[in-house]
């Protein structure tokens, strides 16, 4: 809701080691999460905005009452995408599918074969994506899966698509601990995931 303000993290910050480092998380959150948020609240203020505004009703709204302009649609997007992609996150684990079961685990293995296939697909696309951007598993209106990659602060709302799970492969968010090694960074991800959250975004 607007004026808007960062998500509250459901983890401590050091419980994603040793495969998301905390300094990582810390100059993520603060430094460049936070500036998003800044950046999009400053670049409402002097507009009619109602208070109830989300950061995705700025990203569906095309024409209407309200008329946002690519800047703003530019920053509610790497501000929804950062918080996807924290919210998704659980604190670490030596089993990488925890809570991975029921409808979730039926579909990936109806689109990708099995859920290992599912991983190294995503592993793929984080490794071949050029520049910074984003790795997705999303859901087509039609329920099927599908792994997308959009660049920069892109994000599959606009695109009609349904996002489940989203990995940041802006350098900021691995370069500190992986160097340019993004298989490793993707690889480790997966073992942060919160299944459970994301077969509850699941249609």
């Amino acid at each position: 809701m607007y004026p808007f303000a960062k998500i509250k993290l459901q983890y401590q910050m050091n419980s994603l080691e040793p495969h998301i480092d905390t300094r990582t998380m810390q100059m993520h959150y603060e430094r460049f999460y936070g500036s998003y948020i800044e950046a999009l609240n400053k670049s409402l203020e002097g507009r009619s905005v109602p208070p109830t505004l989300t950061i995705e009703d700025i990203l569906k709204t095309e024409d209407g009452e309200v008329t946002f302009g690519s800047e703003v649609k530019n920053l509610a997007s790497a501000v929804f995408n950062h918080e996807f992609f924290f919210s998704t996150m659980r604190p670490s684990s030596r089993q990488i599918v925890i809570g991975l079961s029921g409808r979730l685990l039926q579909a990936i293995i109806r689109d990708f074969g099995s859920f290992q296939n599912m991983q190294n697909e995503f592993v793929s696309a984080s490794m071949s994506l050029v520049g910074s951007g984003f790795v997705w598993l999303c859901q087509y209106p039609n329920k099927k899966l599908a792994i997308i990659q959009t660049a920069n602060n892109e994000t599959p709302i606009t695109m009609g698509l349904k996002p489940l799970l989203c990995l940041d492969l802006w350098e900021h968010a691995f370069v500190t601990k992986y160097m340019d090694n993004k298989e490793a960074y993707t690889r480790e991800f997966f073992s942060v995931v919160d299944w459970v959250k994301v077969g509850d975004r699941l249609n």
